[in-house]
C-alpha cells in the first residue's frame, strides 16, 4: 500500500489487502484501526472510574448513576448499525474519520459540563461518533488483511483491544482522577482523538462505495425502542414495577420496537438486514454476545462502586487493581487465536462462556468483610480468562461468509448487540440490586435508629442515606445479587454455544487460510 499522500479513492477490497502493502504499512493501518477502537471501548470504563466522584459533584444516586455509562451505549448501540451502512456507502475512511472528529468534539463538551443533563446530552453525542468510527474500523479489517492467519491474528488484536480495553479505562480513569480530576476522563479523548484523524489518511485507504440508502427511520425506531426499554428497568429499580411511568416505558418499548421490525422487513435496504439471522451460527453469535456484554459490563460498573465505596480504594488503587483483568483477557485472546484453526471457534465459545459464569457465581460470595486480594483477584481472572476466548470466536463467527458489500453491516450488528445487550443488561442488573439493596435497607435501618446520633439522624431524614457500615451492609448485598443474574447472563450464551453454534470443516479450512468456499 503507497501511504505517502494517497488521495481517497475507490479500491477494490482486493486492492485495499496487506498484499500491496509493506510490513510496517499494515502494521500502522492496524494500530491507527486499534487506536481507534480503543477510544470508543476504553471510554465506557474510564468514565466508571470516576463515577463515584461525578456523583458527588453532579448529585445523581446510585441507579440514576447508570445512565451514565447508558447514555453513551445506548446511542452507541442504537446507532452502529447505520454507522456501518454509511461506511459501506460513502467510503469507510471517510466516515471513520467523521466519526472520531465527531466523538472528540462531544468529549470536550463533556468535560466541560456543569450539570447533570450536559453530561448526559455529551455522553449520547459521544455515542453517535463511536457508532459511526467502530463499525467501520472492524470493516477496515475485512478489507485491510488477507483472509486466513494474517486477517486471525488482526482480529485478535481488535478483539483484544475490545475486550481489554474495558480494564485499560478503569487504570486510566483511575489516574486522571487520582492526580487531576474526574473531567479528564473525557478530556484525555481530545488528543487521542485528534493523532487518530492526521493518522488516518497516511495509512488506510479509501474503500470502494456501494450504491444503497440510509434507513433512518429503522435506527431511530430501534434506539428510541431500547431507550424506553432500557428506562423502563432502571425506573422499576427506583419506583417499581407498578409505577405507571414504569409500566408506560415498557409498553411504549413495545410498540416502537415492533414498528422497528415491521420498518426492517419491509425496507428495501434494511438497517439491519434480517437475513443475517438466518445463519444458524451468525445468529447464535449475536445471542452469546448480547448475553455476555451484560455480563461485562455489568462485572465493571459493580465492582468499580464495591472496590471504592466498600474496600475504601482509591481511584488509582482502584484502576490497578483491575489491571490484571487486560492481562489475562489478552492471554485468553491469544490462545483462541493461535489454536482457532486447529478445533474452530465453538469450543472456545463454550468454555469460554462456562469460565465467565463461574467467575461471577464466585463473586456473588463477596460481603463487607470480603479483601481483593481473597474474594474480588480470583474471580475476576477466570472471568477475564474466558472473555479473552471469547471475543476472538465472536468476531470471526460474526464476520464469516459475509459478502464484501455487507461487511459494515454484519461488523455494526455485531457491535451493536455488544452495546445494545451492555445497556440493556445494566438496567435489568441495576433493577436487581435496586430491589436488593432497598430490602437491605429495611433490614438495616431500625438497627442503624437503635444505634444512631442525633446528628446522624437528622442527616439520614435528610438526605435517606445511611452512614457506614450501614451502607456497605446495603451496597454489597445489592452488588451480589447483580453478580447472580449477571452469572445466569453467561450460563445462557454457554448453552447458546453448545447448542446452536455448528462449525464445518470448510470454516475451518478458511481459518487456515485455504480457498474454502465463498460468501453466501
Amino acid at each position: 500500500m503507497d501511504t505517502a499522500g494517497s488521495s481517497p479513492q475507490p479500491a477494490s477490497p482486493q486492492a485495499t489487502t496487506t498484499r500491496e502493502s509493506g510490513g510496517g504499512g499494515s502494521a500502522m493501518a492496524l494500530l491507527v484501526i486499534a487506536s481507534c477502537q480503543l477510544m470508543v471501548v476504553l471510554d465506557i470504563t474510564i468514565v466508571n472510574i470516576a463515577l463515584p466522584h461525578i456523583q458527588s459533584d453532579l448529585e445523581f444516586s446510585t441507579t440514576s448513576l447508570s445512565w451514565v455509562v447508558n447514555a453513551y451505549t445506548l446511542t452507541f448501540g442504537g446507532l452502529l448499525l447505520l454507522g456501518g451502512r454509511a461506511g459501506d456507502i460513502l467510503g469507510r475512511r471517510r466516515v471513520f474519520v467523521f466519526g472520531v472528529l465527531l466523538f472528540v468534539f462531544a468529549s470536550l463538551l463533556g468535560g466541560f459540563a456543569q450539570n447533570a443533563g450536559q453530561l448526559l446530552g455529551a455522553r449520547a453525542l459521544q455515542g453517535v461518533g463511536g457508532a459511526i468510527a467502530s463499525p467501520t474500523s472492524l470493516a477496515l479489517i475485512s478489507t485491510t488483511f488477507r483472509e486466513g492467519p494474517e486477517r486471525n491474528r488482526a482480529f485478535g488484536v481488535f478483539a483484544a483491544v475490545s475486550a481489554g480495553g474495558g480494564a485499560i479505562g478503569l487504570l486510566a480513569g483511575g489516574m486522571l482522577v487520582e492526580w487531576l480530576n474526574w473531567r479528564w476522563v473525557l478530556f484525555v479523548n481530545v488528543p487521542i482523538g485528534l493523532l487518530i484523524v492526521l493518522a488516518t489518511p497516511r495509512y488506510i485507504r479509501e474503500s470502494e462505495r456501494h450504491p444503497g440508502r440510509f434507513d433512518v427511520t429503522g435506527a431511530l425506531t430501534s434506539t428510541a425502542g431500547m431507550v424506553l426499554l432500557v428506562y423502563g428497568f432502571i425506573r422499576a429499580a427506583q419506583d417499581g414495577w407498578r409505577d405507571p411511568l414504569t409500566l408506560a416505558s415498557f409498553a411504549g418499548a413495545v410498540i416502537v420496537l415492533a414498528a422497528f421490525i415491521l420498518i426492517e422487513r419491509r425496507s428495501k435496504q434494511p438497517i439491519t438486514p434480517l437475513h443475517m439471522f438466518a445463519d444458524r451460527n451468525r445468529a447464535g453469535t449475536y445471542g452469546i454476545m448480547l448475553c455476555l456484554a451484560a455480563a461485562i459490563f455489568g462485572m465493571f460498573f459493580f465492582l468499580t462502586l464495591f472496590v471504592q465505596n466498600v474496600l475504601g480504594f482509591s481511584p488509582l488503587a482502584a484502576g490497578l487493581a483491575f489491571l490484571p483483568v487486560s492481562a489475562v483477557i489478552a492471554v485468553g485472546a491469544g490462545l483462541a487465536s493461535r489454536f482457532l484453526p486447529v478445533y474452530g471457534p465453538k469450543p472456545f465459545m463454550v468454555v469460554g462462556a462456562i469460565l465467565a459464569a463461574a467467575g461471577l457465581a464466585w463473586l456473588t460470595l463477596t460481603d463487607v468483610h470480603s479483601t481483593y486480594a481473597g474474594s474480588v483477584l480470583g474471580p475476576m481472572l477466570v472471568f477475564s480468562l474466558g472473555m479473552g476466548m471469547e471475543f476472538v470466536s465472536l468476531t470471526l463467527m460474526a464476520l464469516s461468509n459475509v459478502p464484501t458489500p455487507e461487511t459494515g453491516a454484519a461488523s455494526g450488528l455485531l457491535n451493536a448487540t455488544q452495546q445494545v445487550g451492555g445497556s440493556l443488561g445494566l438496567s435489568i442488573l441495576v433493577t436487581m440490586y435496586g430491589t436488593a439493596s432497598t430490602n437491605e435497607a429495611d433490614k438495616q435501618i431500625p438497627d442503624f435508629l437503635q444505634q444512631a446520633t442525633p446528628a446522624e439522624r437528622i442527616r439520614f431524614e435528610r438526605t435517606g442515606q445511611l452512614p457506614k457500615p450501614w451502607s456497605d451492609e446495603i451496597l454489597t448485598a445489592g452488588v451480589s445479587a447483580a453478580f447472580i443474574m449477571a452469572a445466569i447472563f453467561t450460563a445462557v450464551a454457554a448453552l447458546i454455544a453448545l447448542l446452536v453454534i455448528q462449525v464445518r470443516p470448510s470454516d475451518l479450512e478458511r481459518l487456515k487460510g485455504g480457498a474454502g468456499p465463498g460468501p453466501m
